[in-house]
């Protein structure tokens, strides 16, 4: 798989200056955190699970998790499990069944759906980590892990315990990713003591936790609190506060940190598509970029777009999504612009390896080496993953392109 996959060679070709690269379940996990995105989620209960992963994937969604939690009623859980695993096993029937096409580069649109995302199985409770994993059988193949809720070092630890344990049952690389999402880590008298508990747990686990993610409504639920569609997580100042200090303990560029996505937005129109005549009306004119931003704003999208700008700014990475309308805008603001790729190519060049100062290739900033060396490398791994723009291609041509399907 590869973002923008589900569009055609010939318009990638066009959109990009260096093109996403592809990659699979097996690939490094560094590559693999960076390579989320947006992260569909979807109840665990849906009767047509493995046709709708079908198509979100060719509508170029690259993973998914499927919620056993709070998505769900406390009396569908048994239900919720059975339907589970019939639906991974029409997705390995299928996914055997289908097998590679000879002589396939799987370029090709009509391979763009082909394969099937990052699946993750949010859980309640550790025990029914190794339970699902039994039940999968063979289809666990399928499997790339499972979303941890209300993440603490004590609670945490049992989840991942049972995650190893999973593992050598079935013998293959299962990820976690931990939600940090608890009332101990809100509450300012017990953030220290939570933050430094979880980063020994996480620490302890390094190479099976692929991601942080973070929990913003339960943080909201604490308090009573709900942001406006016009506010961003970093209106809410109680929210706010936690990110920051998520980031400072756990988001370090110094190798001992991990990559923390993105939180969740709540709002979204019945009528998904109803901002393409917009886009399809004047396709790559100037001009265009006013009149999409008016049809985002009436989808009730521009607090998206600021708040995936703000998450980038604070140092989280890709976003927790509950609606198919967002991973597209979630996409196009994760591709490398060609003025960032060129940045990062300086202050990484083998010639600065000594420091200095130089001048932008754009001429409209300084580069400081040394102190831009890790946003330098950061980027060049968001370039790999989602490519790098052409000098003028912008986010309105990369969103309209992701709206293709």
């Amino acid at each position: 798989m590869r973002h923008f996959g589900h569009i055609s060679p010939a318009a990638r070709e066009g959109l990009f200056h260096r093109e996403p690269s592809p990659f699979t379940a097996e690939s490094p996990a560094a590559m693999l955190s960076v390579a989320l995105g947006a992260t569909l989620y979807s109840p665990a209960t849906r009767p047509s699970l493995a046709e709708d992963v079908l198509k979100q994937a060719a509508r170029g969604v690259v993973s998914m998790v499927l919620c056993l939690e709070d998505s769900i009623d406390d009396a569908e859980v048994t239900d919720a499990e059975a339907n589970l695993i019939r639906q991974f096993a029409a997705l390995a029937a299928r996914d055997a069944a289908s097998g590679p096409t000879a002589g396939s580069t799987g370029d090709a649109q009509s391979q763009a759906g082909e394969d099937v995302p990052l699946l993750f199985i949010r859980v309640r409770e550790p025990a029914q980590i190794t339970d699902l994993v039994h039940r999968l059988g063979d289809s666990v193949r399928m499997l790339s892990g499972f979303v941890l809720p209300k993440f603490t070092e004590e609670r945490g630890r049992h989840f991942l315990e049972a995650l190893a344990e999973a593992e050598t049952a079935c013998g293959r690389r299962l990820f976690a990713m931990p939600v940090l999402e608890s009332p101990e880590l809100l509450h300012l008298e017990t953030r220290g003591d939570t933050l430094r508990g979880i980063a020994r747990s996480v620490d302890k686990y390094r190479d099976r936790v692929l991601a942080l993610r973070l929990g913003v409504t339960d943080f909201c639920s604490a308090y009573g609190l709900r942001r406006a569609p016009d506010m961003t997580a970093y209106d809410v100042h109680i929210v706010a506060s936690v990110i920051a200090d998520v980031v400072n303990v756990l988001g370090r560029a110094d190798g001992t940190g991990f990559t923390i996505t993105g939180p969740v937005w709540e709002y979204f129109r019945r009528q998904e598509r109803m901002f393409k005549p917009q886009l399809r009306r004047s396709p790559f004119l100037e001009g265009r970029a006013e009149e999409l931003r008016t049809a985002l704003i009436e989808h009730d999208m521009d607090g998206l777009l600021r708040e995936i700008e703000l998450d980038r700014a604070n140092g989280l990475l890709g976003k927790t999504c509950i609606h198919p309308s967002h991973v597209a805008p979630v996409h196009a603001l994760s591709v490398v612009s060609h003025e960032e790729f060129t940045d990062a190519q300086d202050i990484l060049s083998p010639e600065r390896g000594g420091g200095g100062v130089l001048r932008s290739a754009y001429t409209n900033k300084m580069n400081e080496v040394k102190p831009h060396r890790a946003w330098a490398a950061r980027t060049l791994l968001r370039a790999e993953v989602f490519g790098v723009a052409r000098e003028d291609v912008g986010f309105v041509d990369l969103l309209a392109a992701g709206l293709t399907n």
